[in-house]
């Protein structure tokens, strides 16, 4: 009887166990789908803004006529990334929704000129080449069972060094250069789409229903940049100039 008693329990517990699991799971895949809706209205904006903006001769005199319109206008995307990120969790969760189309907005702003120097056909490749291989990763970040911190560890000091890479080659101005920084940064944010995925697949499943929406924000934030930079060195690489 005592046994029976003890099996009973453990299939009770076991049941117990795996029905909580599959709740977490369903409620982990709810806030993913906010995630990954937010990030694609914010990429569409940024489209819309950037053939607006290049559909305007006032709007392309007014931002790119000076080297300070364009500087003004990165050092404020780069504030707006920075204040969403350390007042995440004193913003409401619209404040903070706002934010991140504002800099969607912004930023298709800033790629506006690719229209110009690229041609339709080789920005459109180089968008399905991007949307493919972002998928690819942020699925396996999303199901991999495998711990990807110590990749991630390692792809955020490779971006530093990408970021200074970045920086000498604006003085030297080397093409070849310029096309092996284009390659490394399609290696570390191909990486780092599918580590931010699972970091951010953990934050939503640690996350009460008062932050779900700012999570979503900040998780949409995240991997729109990971497309965002994916897709601009792979048009450098791909891309033919007008």
């Amino acid at each position: 009887m005592d046994n029976w008693n003890n099996n009973y329990e453990n299939g009770y517990q076991s049941a117990v166990q795996a029905e909580n699991e599959m709740t977490l799971q369903r409620y982990v895949a709810a806030v993913m789908r906010r995630v990954y809706g937010k990030m694609t209205l914010g990429l569409l904006l940024t489209a819309v803004t950037s053939l607006l903006v290049v559909s305007s001769p006032a709007a392309l005199s007014l931002l790119f006529s000076t080297r300070a319109a364009i500087w003004i206008l990165f050092a404020v995307e780069i504030g707006l990334v920075i204040y969403l990120s350390a007042r995440i969790n004193k913003l409401s969760t619209g404040a903070a929704t706002a934010l991140f189309f504002l800099y969607s907005a912004l930023n298709g702003a800033t790629l506006a000129p690719i229209f110009l120097v690229y041609t339709g056909a080789s920005i459109a490749k180089a968008f399905f080449i991007t949307t493919g291989m972002f998928g690819a990763m942020t699925i396996f970040g999303y199901v991999t069972r495998q711990d990807l911190s110590r990749i991630g560890s390692f792809l955020v000091m490779a971006l530093f060094g990408l970021i200074a890479c970045l920086l000498v080659n604006m003085f030297w101005q080397n093409s070849m250069f310029e096309l092996l920084i284009s390659f490394a940064g399609v290696l570390i944010f191909v990486g780092l789409t599918a580590w931010d995925t699972q970091a951010i697949k953990r934050m939503c499943a640690e996350a009460d229903s008062t932050m779900v929406g700012k999570v979503a924000t900040m998780g949409a934030l995240t991997l729109y940049l990971d497309f965002i930079n994916l897709f601009i060195y792979l048009l450098r690489i791909f891309g033919n100039r007008n």
